[in-house]
Parts: structure tokens; sequence; C-alpha cells
């Protein structure tokens, strides 16, 4: 009787950037699952260690720095331009499509959607020069914010923060987008966030947006205009995960959402010598596809009622970009419809 199913083994003789490629993906899905909890053991080691000071130095150092992801990171552009983050973009591969001019003398913010697993697209994007941003938007400097957690992560908070990483918080946005202390400003939010990953499955759009108004409520403040995103082919690069609605495992991961702003998963994709299962997106081409800018009036205390009328143009602006764009990059494109959560 077969114990294991058949593997489906990767070639022997692959090129060494097919394999940089594989690698630096392992890197970013290691983010995650080694880095971040490796850190934190290694802080707890070092304060019971003979290297405590250096442990109570470094924590000084954080509580005085906490702030800084709320003031426009630390970013360092030789970080950004790792050769890893080519390699990383290669494995899909990742690709930047401009559908529209941004003017460099206003700010942005970009809503990103969907976020799949871990938002590979939007990360490539935003998160690094791989994909030349600068270039193809000529005078804008882009952010990418997430988890405020993410920065009280020793050690690794650093790598965020020289990545051009902020807080997702609406002080953060308020700050980064400020008018009056810069321009040519965009900042990337994957605005469904964790919650949307239970609504990830390959060949379907399904966001979470219904609920989703703080960022348009941070584009009033600021004036910045709204520029919907969408990132097609990202809820392709794994193998369906989630619970059927109403199971006891569904009601589980929202639990931990609630409790946490985490939603537990084990995503099926490939493995690094065979590609039958394992955690490794699948290669699948992504097309991060940034739509025409919305123009809002700066109102520093908008109501809800004007909230909700900006929310609804974006929500019809990013059905629209996708109906539009959607025959280039998505299979079947006929029967697949963005669906609003």
């Amino acid at each position: 009787m077969t114990v294991l199913p058949d593997l489906q083994w990767a070639p022997l003789k692959i090129p060494l950037e097919r394999r940089l490629q594989t690698l630096a993906c392992i890197a970013r899905i290691s983010t995650y699952l080694v880095l971040e909890p490796l850190c934190l053991y290694l802080m707890y080691k070092m304060l019971y260690s003979r290297f405590w000071w250096a442990a109570i130095l470094y924590l000084a150092w954080m509580v005085y720095d906490i702030e800084v992801c709320h003031r426009g990171s630390r970013m360092f552009e030789w970080v950004r331009n790792w050769s890893i983050w080519r390699h990383y973009c290669d494995y899909f591969p990742i690709k930047l499509v401009k559908t529209a001019e941004l003017d460099p003398s206003k700010n942005y913010l970009f809503g990103c959607f969907p976020h799949g697993v871990v938002s590979f697209g939007a990360f490539g994007a935003f998160a690094s020069n791989a994909l030349d941003f600068s270039k193809t938007f000529p005078g804008l400097s882009v952010h990418m914010v997430t988890l405020r957690g993410r920065f009280l992560i020793p050690f690794l908070r650093e790598l965020y923060l020289a990545l051009g990483g902020c807080s997702s918080s609406l002080e953060s946005l308020l700050y980064l987008l400020n008018p009056k202390k810069q321009k040519g400003k965009c900042v990337a939010l994957v605005v469904g966030g964790s919650a949307e990953i239970l609504y990830t499955e390959p060949g379907q759009y399904n966001v979470k947006l219904k609920d989703r108004k703080g960022f348009v409520r941070a584009a009033l403040m600021t004036g910045a205009s709204l520029v919907p995103v969408l990132v097609f082919g990202e809820t392709d690069l794994f193998r369906p995960f989630n619970f059927p609605e109403g199971s006891m495992m569904r009601r589980w991961q929202k639990w931990v959402l609630r409790v946490t702003g985490l939603v537990p998963i084990l995503p099926l994709g490939r493995g690094i010598f065979q590609y039958s299962f394992g955690l490794l997106p699948y290669r699948v081409p992504l097309a991060v596809v940034v739509g025409a800018p919305i123009e809002v009036e700066r109102n520093q205390d908008p109501s809800e009622e004007e909230v909700d009328a900006v929310h609804a143009i974006f929500v019809d602006k990013l059905v629209e970009l996708f109906e539009n764009e959607k025959p280039k990059y998505v299979p079947n494109h006929e029967n697949v419809k963005l669906v609003i959560n």
C-alpha cells in the first residue's frame, strides 16, 4: 500500500537564476514563519546570557525609537535595491503596470487588493525597488504600510523600517500624506488586511471592502488622491486552504482573528525540491495594476456621509478597473467577478 502520494520532483539541472529566485521566495516566506519567532527567541536568550547588557541596550533603543513606524520609517534605498528582491520578483514573475499618469506634485493613497496569503505582489512592487517604481512613476516615492506589531519584533523591525515600511495606523497615514510636509508621496495599503485571507480562493477575487473606510477618511483628511490597485494572480498562488463557512475550524479562525488580528492558516503550495506540496507559492505571474487616481477635496473633519460617498466612488472605480483589466490577466475571465464583501 502506498503511504506517500506520488511526488513530482524538481529537475536536478536547474539554472542558477531559478535557484536564486526560489531562495529569495523562501527568504520572504521565512520572514513570517521563522525569522519573527526566531528574533523573539534570540532576544529572550540574550536577556538570560552574558550578553544581557546588549539586549537591554537594544530594548532601550527600541523604546526610544518605537514611534518611528508612525513617522515615515527609516528608509534606505540600498536595502530596497538588494538583488534578493529582484530574484524574488522574478520568481513569479511580478510586473508593475501603469494605467494612468500620477502627478508628482500630489500625494496618493494606494488601496491594494486582494490580500491573498501574504501580499506577494504588493510587496514586490512597493516594498522594494526591484520593479523600478520610481522610473514607472517619475518623481514619486512609495511606502508600504503594515500592522504595527511588525515593528515590535526585535532586530527584524530594522529591516522593515529600512524597506520603508510604516504602521497602517491613522496617525501614520496622516503623517506620510500631510501635504504641508511633503509631496510626491505614495502610500500602499492592503485594505482588506488579514481578514481577507478567509476569502482567498484560487480563481476568485473576493475582497473585504464594505466595512473598510478608514483609508478613505485618511485620504479626505490629507487631500491625497485615492488610487485603486489590483494584483491579478495573487489568489492563485496556493491551493484552497480555508474551511467551509459555519464549520468549527472556520469559527476558530475568526476567533483567533478577533483576538490577534492574524488568521491561522496552512497554505498548500509547492516544496523546495518537489512540486507536489509545501509552503512555497506556485510560479504564477502576478500583475500589479495601478489604476487612475480619484481626486478628493481635503477636509480635516469629514462627516460619515462624506466618507461613505467617496468610499462608494472608490468601490465603483475598483470594479471598473477589474473589468477593464481582467481580460489581460484572468483565464476564463467572462465568469470571474470582483466580489465585494
